[in-house]
């Protein structure tokens, strides 16, 4: 069809993800940087700063760096985001899977904003969304689960894991990060890593899944 850009929704379409005139798909992350990058730009950016919880992409803090933009992080979670916007006074953030906010259009997620907002950078730009999304590089992330003592013991307290994540994190140093946390809901730690290319990151993740499933 020739299509300049695809739009897609979840079932309650306060989610929203892009397709550029390629084919590649644009998520929360990149739609975050492009929006935030061109508001800044036209002076439309309060506090200068935008709203992200920890699983974001490394490479959405790279880029709002060089915008010279602020980025906070928040936990997971929609609500978590609001809240830190709500007192840091930015007016955007969101997450990675497509809930974003732009609060000074509305208090929650709304799909149908989130895309009127990218067609509209898309629109007063003239540029193709292929190269609006060059403004971010998408850091290979990989993110395991392993099934844990239904306790929730602090895995930070085992020398061991300990000295695993510190290592892998020293190992990537400024090139990716490591983030391991207990489900909310179930007796998993979920262990993500990024790093600078595929196997480099898989490597790792599993270097720290492997003594994890050791010692807990």
């Amino acid at each position: 069809w020739k299509a300049d850009l695809g739009i897609a929704f979840d079932g309650d379409a306060d989610r929203m993800i892009a397709v550029d005139e390629t084919g590649q798909i644009i998520t929360g992350d990149r739609i975050l940087a492009i929006c935030a990058g061109h508001a800044k730009e036209n002076n439309q950016l309060k506090n200068n700063c935008v709203v992200s919880t920890v699983m974001s992409n490394i490479g959405l803090t790279r880029a709002l760096d060089e915008l010279g933009i602020t980025h906070i992080r928040t936990g997971v979670g929609d609500r978590r985001v609001l809240a830190e916007m709500q007192q840091t006074g930015a007016v955007m953030g969101g997450e990675d899977s497509g809930h974003m906010i732009f609060l000074d259009d509305h208090t929650t997620g709304d799909g149908l904003l989130s895309a009127l907002r990218l067609i509209t950078v898309m629109a007063q730009t003239g540029r193709p969304l292929s190269d609006l999304a060059g403004v971010m590089q998408v850091y290979p992330q990989v993110l395991k689960n392993v099934e844990v003592d239904a306790s929730r013991p602090d895995f930070m307290q085992v020398p061991e894991i300990a000295s695993v994540i510190d290592e892998v994190t020293s190992n990537l140093g400024e090139k990716g990060r490591v983030f391991v946390r207990y489900s909310g809901t179930q007796p998993l730690l979920r262990v993500m890593v990024e790093g600078p290319d595929k196997e480099v990151t898989s490597t790792a993740c599993d270097q720290i899944c492997r003594v994890i499933q050791a010692h807990l």
